[in-house]
């Protein structure tokens, strides 16, 4: 009883804590939002508008009316789409099996998963020319069995599976997590009025797991759409934004569609993020 009270107490008084406090408290974290991200990516939104060097025109209608920039919008976003589902796919699976099994060597095993965690984007790219470059695995296999040489490694499907192998570690973490908070006496119900284990898992597991998928899935997209450590490994000549931003911007100082095009890549990023948010806000309410 005098915990409760006391509580209460600190309650109201936090309620009566006067604004200007609140602000003061808020400052540091305000002073450097507006340092390191609102005065840079406001300089970046006026870098966009100034002409672009071989079109005359600026930055942002060059990205719209160009199609190799385009076709760099489009490859990137297609291919942060097909990570982010194969992503939640297999972390998915994952997560519920060890979440619900207990086994020897499971801690074991969910190390090895989530080890790559320490690895940053340049030896990803490094591990995927070792498995399918052309001198990688893949290429070794296939030529003493086939007396043909297959990579994968510098294209966009090298890129894909780099991308899936930076991505799952993350995503299993969150979703392993997800799984043990399931009510598992839900599942129980169902099977116990005849739902087969698909009904159980569409009906049951699925919207359980639901705000972990989308939040990681959001996480997934955008991160995918900017990682370049990765994408550089593997070649500059690919088609995605990381790429087309940094030769605009090292190879041809074309400073605004440099700009512009990170702006855009920002801006898709940033929509997934909201919608998660929205979609996620919504089956909470």
């Amino acid at each position: 009883m005098v915990m409760t009270t006391t509580l209460a107490v600190a309650q109201r008084q936090a309620r009566r804590l006067p604004q200007g406090r609140w602000l003061w408290l808020t400052l540091p974290a305000l002073l450097f939002f507006c340092a390191f991200w609102l005065l840079p990516f406001a300089r970046l939104l006026q870098i966009g508008l100034q002409n672009d060097r071989s079109t005359q025109h600026s930055g942002y209608w060059t990205v719209v009316t160009q199609p190799h920039y385009l076709l760099s919008l489009l490859n990137t976003v297609l291919l942060s789409l097909a990570v982010t589902l194969c992503t939640l796919l297999i972390a998915a699976v994952v997560g519920c099996f060890l979440a619900r099994q207990r086994f020897a060597g499971r801690g074991v095993l969910l190390a090895l998963l989530t080890f790559p965690l320490a690895f940053p984007g340049v030896v990803v790219g490094f591990l995927v020319v070792m498995l399918a470059g052309r001198q990688g695995l893949l290429a070794q296999f296939s030529l003493s069995v086939l007396h043909e040489r297959w990579t994968l490694a510098y294209s966009l499907s090298g890129l894909f599976i780099g991308y899936l192998y930076f991505s799952l570690p993350r995503a299993i973490v969150t979703l392993v997590v997800a799984s043990e908070k399931l009510d598992r006496s839900l599942e129980e119900a169902a099977r116990s009025l005849g739902a087969s284990q698909w009904r159980i898992t569409w009906d049951v597991i699925v919207p359980g797991l639901q705000p972990a998928l989308l939040s990681t899935g959001a996480l997934c997209f955008a991160t995918s759409m900017g990682a370049f450590g990765t994408a550089f490994t593997l070649g500059t000549d690919l088609a995605v934004l990381p790429l087309t931003i940094y030769g605009e911007f090292t190879n041809y100082a074309n400073f605004a569609t440099a700009a512009a095009l990170s702006v855009v890549m920002g801006g898709v990023a940033w929509l997934a993020l909201m919608l998660a948010r929205a979609l996620a806000y919504r089956e909470a309410a």
